[in-house]
């Protein structure tokens, strides 16, 4: 009903009762009435293709005992199987298969037969055709103003087994030994098969005005006129391939709907609350399968739910191996934040295609988190928690882990589309500008070179996100941080050190003195940090402290770029063997190895050098028509310059992990890095 929300009744007589305004909606589903029977009429049709059971190679039929049951519950299996047996679905059986019968509750409250198939399922070849992923099933519904939902009446039910494999869905009961004709709830991929139809029937609607999910079916519209369309050509599919429908399920003309768990409406997506109503009751978990069991329905709804990695790292730490079971208070705090989180969760807009994207950044050693948005409103919340090696990251790394995590989780959005990304480590501006970058980075920034965006800086980004979130956040009381205190001079102190200002002038003046002066002549970055940590601090001193000596010409030119040889291999040469040789080399703390006489395969690296260099060497005594020592220069500098193979980059580039400007790459030493094919590939 447009603006309001009402379920179709059972009875047509309900229709009738309804305000003029929806008529016109309704009056499409009274035209396709036969969509709509009380009961399944029988056997499904032929289709183009029915459902097999594939097993895997040498199956013997597996015949399980069948379960106890209270009478009562015989009562319910007979009444069920007198109705299969009167619509053809299930027919008597002599199959060397047997499988027992379990119940399973239904929504209204009663209960249902299910055959447990389990031992069917593991011995069965899955078939691999995919469910849609949920949320691009919910990005296709941007602009979206009216909705309907059809709900197939015992989905599974239309769809016929292959004859060869009927014999293999027998289940036994306490009145004999039947089999399915029809696909069967809990077989293993019935699911799979289900949606392989539903796709093939509405394929030419798909990602035009209907969604699919197995048996449910979402049409959207973004006028009443465009919906009226919609919703006949829908019905007229399920009228040509006999697909029922049942009314009581179904829901028409809505300004939102519920589907998949969540509520949509043109306003955005938002959590079902009748899907987790039962969330504030959950009892604390007294079992790592209660914990898991918790974790799937909070990360079915991680999209809604900020810092969701970090929050739940306290009981996700449970399911690691060999970790006990212990509930402390911060296992319990995580757990009672994520119910707070699920029963407040905010609106989520829905994306735009044809406007630009803002990501925020941000990491922490607890983990990685983004928020993407388009126009100040909220699309999705992505975050994880920090793998084993990633936790010694540098805070550089760290935020720029984040960038790309985010870039590569939501690449089917950004990817193509203009975006900026904010985060609050300024360094990362200047990352498309940095000289030296470590391998990391520069895989990294080959991955961000293929998006079209805009690295910013925003320190207030938290406020920011916190504005556009569709929920009240409670105030923050403003206190203290801990261990800073201001004496009576005014001076700001972090414990027994005195905190600089965010001078530049004064950390120079300082960082100067600490190491260009006479009576501290140029100490490395680790001791001149902890000098200077006894009495000073601001935040990222560490970093400048590095900075600054790196950068020191005077250290640059009295501390070795390279350090002495450990070790050499060489033949038996008398220039080699000599004592002279052997002191210097002791002297050096080397060692001097020889190969094996008479067998250069032990120095195989030296001489294969040898023969590439004689080769280069032969080269240009014919192009140039001069003698080898005077080509020798040439032949070493494009030998260390070009891409070798086993190191998937020049040894050049290996060495001081930049390209050696050349002709060639004059303008790109530093801020374009030139890699090997397969350096990218191999580093992921």
């Amino acid at each position: 009903m447009v603006g309001g929300r009402n379920r179709c009744n059972k009875s047509f007589g309900y229709l009738h009762q309804m305000e003029v305004k929806p008529t016109d909606g309704i009056r499409v589903v009274r035209e396709f009435l036969d969509v709509f029977p009380d009961e399944q009429p029988g056997m499904p049709p032929d289709r183009d293709f029915e459902f097999l059971i594939e097993l895997l190679p040498g199956t013997a039929p597996i015949a399980k005992r069948q379960y106890r049951v209270a009478p009562k519950e015989q009562e319910l299996i007979k009444e069920n199987i007198d109705e299969l047996l009167g619509k053809g679905f299930i027919r008597p059986s002599s199959s060397p298969w047997a499988f027992p019968v379990l119940f399973v509750d239904k929504k209204d409250g009663s209960r249902r037969i299910c055959v447990d198939y389990r031992a069917l399922n593991d011995v069965t070849i899955k078939n691999k055709y995919p469910l849609p992923r949920i949320d691009d099933l919910f990005d296709q519904l941007q602009g979206a103003c009216v909705f309907s939902k059809i709900d197939l009446r015992s989905g599974y039910h239309q769809m016929k087994i292959r004859p060869s494999d009927i014999p293999k869905t027998a289940f036994i009961t306490r009145f004999g030994l039947y089999e399915y004709t029809v696909m069967s709830f809990g077989l293993t991929n019935a699911p799979a098969y289900f949606m392989n139809l539903m796709n093939k029937v509405f394929m030419e609607y798909l990602d035009k005005f209907v969604v699919v999910f197995i048996d449910d079916i979402l049409i959207y519209s973004k006028t009443e006129e465009e919906h009226e369309a919609h919703l006949r050509l829908v019905l007229q599919k399920l009228r040509e391939h006999k697909l029922y429908a049942k009314l009581s399920k179904c829901e028409f003309w809505l300004d939102q709907v519920p589907f998949l768990g969540h509520i949509v409406s043109k306003g955005g997506i938002m959590v079902d609350p009748s899907k987790i109503s039962s969330v504030m009751d959950w009892m604390v978990p007294e079992v790592v399968k209660e914990v898991h069991g918790f974790l799937g329905l909070a990360g079915y709804y991680r999209r809604f739910i900020e810092s969701f990695s970090r929050i739940a790292k306290p009981m996700t730490s449970l399911l690691e191996k060999g970790v006990p079971f212990i509930w402390t208070k911060e296992r319990q705090a995580a757990f009672d934040e994520l119910k707070k989180r699920l029963t407040t969760a905010p609106v989520l807009t829905l994306l735009d295609l044809t406007k630009s994207f803002t990501v925020y950044c941000d990491a922490s050693k607890e983990g990685l988190g983004c928020v993407l948005m388009q126009e100040g409103k909220v699309i999705a919340y992505a975050s994880r928690q920090l793998r084993k090696h990633e936790v010694n990251y540098p805070t550089h790394d760290l935020e720029l882990a984040a960038v790309v995590h985010a870039l590569k989780i939501w690449r089917h959005y950004l990817f193509g589309n203009w975006c900026e990304i904010y985060t609050d480590h300024k360094s990362l501006k200047y990352i498309f500008t940095q000289n030296e970058l470590n391998m990391r980075q520069r895989r990294w920034l080959e991955l961000i070179e293929d998006y079209d965006l805009e690295i910013h800086y925003h320190p207030g980004k938290a406020n920011v996100v916190a504005d556009a979130l569709s929920e009240k956040k409670e105030q923050i009381k403003v206190g203290k941080a801990p261990h800073f205190h201001e004496d009576e001079q005014g001076t700001v102190w972090y414990k027994n050190r005195i905190c600089v200002p965010d001078v530049d002038s004064i950390k120079k003046l300082i960082l100067s003195e600490a190491h260009d002066t006479a009576y501290s002549i140029h100490p490395g970055s680790t001791k001149m940090y902890h000098d200077l940590k006894e009495r000073f601090w601001w935040y990222g001193m560490k970093r400048a402290v590095a900075e600054y000596v790196a950068v020191c010409d005077t250290c640059q030119r009295v501390k070795a770029e390279h350090r002495g040889l450990r070790r050499i291999i060489s033949d038996r040469g008398s220039q080699f063997t000599s004592r002279f040789l052997e002191q210097l080399h002791d002297s050096l703390d080397s060692k001097l190895r020889f190969s094996t006489a008479y067998h250069p395969q032990t120095d195989g690296q030296t001489e294969r050098t040898n023969q590439i260099l004689e080769d280069m060497l032969r080269a240009c005594a014919i192009q140039y028509g001069t003698s080898w020592d005077k080509s020798l220069p040439y032949a070493e500098f494009s030998y260390n310059n070009s891409y070798q193979a086993s190191l998937k980059k020049s040894p050049f580039e290996a060495l001081y992990g930049r390209r050696c400007r050349t002709p060639l790459f004059w303008n790109q030493t530093g801020e374009k890095q030139v890699f090997g094919p397969d350096l990218i590939r191999d580093a992921e």
